[in-house]
């Protein structure tokens, strides 16, 4: 598959966003219900993405990462972040600040080189290629209404 037209993608808007330096799984749709239940205010959907960062990775930062940050003046939800070899994390986010990866990376002396985002909810990019689409299944668009994110969030290691 190919990437939609300009026109097409103007007839559904994204729903949410990603950065110009960061790949991976965005949806775009007209359905305002999807919408809500994907970025609504009471949305409760987890998102995963896999970092690649530059700079020294500690148990410390881990810890901060997950439940110690604020952004603009407010705490951050918790979040789930794990290292997963080397350099390579993975981040998951109950919340989509501007740039909040990148900007929580920094408040540990982190700096990010890569990050792109593999999963919304039960959607995983599974076989999706850079720059190809396609329409979610019925079965797909209920899950994600009916979502609910699975374990308490725990403690995260550095695991070498």
């Amino acid at each position: 598959m190919k990437a939609p037209s300009r026109a097409a993608t103007s007839l559904c808007p994204p729903i949410g966003r990603l950065d110009e330096d960061s790949r991976g799984l965005l949806m775009v749709s007209s359905d305002g219900v999807v919408a809500k239940a994907v970025i609504g205010p009471e949305s409760d959907l987890d998102k995963e993405y896999m970092v690649r960062v530059e700079g020294q990775i500690s148990q410390g930062k881990l810890d901060r990462l997950c439940h110690g940050l604020e952004l603009d003046g407010r705490k951050l939800r918790p979040a789930k972040v794990r290292l997963i070899r080397g350099q390579d994390l993975k981040f998951i986010l109950r919340e989509g600040r501007k740039r909040q990866i990148r900007r929580m990376c920094e408040l540990v002396g982190l700096e990010v080189v890569d990050l792109f985002r593999t999963r919304i909810g039960p959607i995983r990019l599974d076989g999706l290629k850079e720059g190809q689409w396609r329409h979610l299944t019925p079965e797909e668009r209920q899950a994600l209404l009916t979502y609910k994110v699975e374990a308490p969030l725990i403690r995260p290691s550095v695991q070498r």
